[in-house]
């Protein structure tokens, strides 16, 4: 076989080239079950792309089509509602702007728990109202099913390279099964607690980024009000290394308690 590609030149090899990859990459993603991914926006669709990356069947949703038709094109299955996803797989992750985007997607006429199946693993990657999180989970726990809330930090950059942190409430003995899919997406998988915990988490963090840029503003102007020369630049500078240290051992933090199963929250 080698040989009659050489012969048919670099077209030759190219298309057997693209047709083993398609074999490699078929048998790959049939040794693991289907995901479902609800919520392919700015953070969204990295996350998704990622899982694919991994070998993982992809069950698409979103409310514009047009944020479908590239997974379309890379091989996922796309539906026309979450409880279509619901109905084709049996971890469903979900990425969306805010809490009352969550309850719809969940609770709507059309959402997941529509068709939910029992034992189904449902892994909110949102960041919403800790509340919310602990009222989807418990009509998810009628259902059968199990919610766990896992907010992320990083941005769109770490969404793209995936290395993503993770903040996970829900289950003790369902965090290994969340954490098979999220390191897929993620460098860092953090267990925080109960459902709710991975919400209280991202807030925190969110408070610690909030304080800096306030004070970091406040300093800057008192210094140009008082006439202090390159005072932005320089207080700037310090402020964008701070912020790195302070969300670099915020993050440590949680992975030393995490692994000493520590409860905090």
């Amino acid at each position: 076989m080698a040989a009659a590609v050489v012969r048919r030149g670099p077209a030759g090899w190219w298309r057997w080239h693209r047709r083993v990859a398609a074999m490699v990459c078929s048998r790959a993603m049939a040794s693991k079950t289907p995901v479902g991914f609800i919520g392919l926006g700015n953070m969204g669709n990295p996350m998704a792309k990622n899982l694919l990356k991994h070998g993982y069947p992809v069950i698409a949703y979103d409310v514009f089509p047009e944020a479908c038709k590239e997974f379309q094109d890379l091989g996922a299955q796309v539906t026309d509602s979450p409880a279509d996803v619901a109905e084709r797989a049996d971890r469903i992750i979900t990425m969306l702007p805010s809490s009352p985007n969550a309850k719809e997607v969940y609770t709507g006429a059309n959402g997941i728990l529509k068709k939910v199946k029992k034992g189904s693993l449902l892994i909110d990657s949102s960041t919403i109202d800790p509340a919310v999180s602990k009222e989807l989970a418990k009509a998810v726990e009628k259902m059968g099913a199990v919610f766990m809330d896992a907010p992320v930090s990083g941005g769109v950059g770490a969404a793209r390279a995936g290395n993503l942190t993770f903040m996970v409430g829900g289950v003790e003995q369902e965090f290994d099964a969340a954490k098979e899919l999220l390191t897929c997406m993620g460098s860092n998988v953090v267990y925080c607690g109960a459902v709710g915990t991975g919400q209280a988490a991202k807030i925190c963090n969110n408070m610690l980024l909030a304080i800096s840029m306030i004070g970091t503003a406040e300093a800057m102007n008192l210094g140009i009000s008082m006439k202090v020369q390159l005072v932005c630049r320089r207080i700037l500078s310090g402020f964008c290394y701070t912020v790195l240290q302070i969300m670099w051992i915020f993050q440590n933090a949680l992975l030393t308690m995490s692994n000493q199963h520590t409860e905090y929250m």
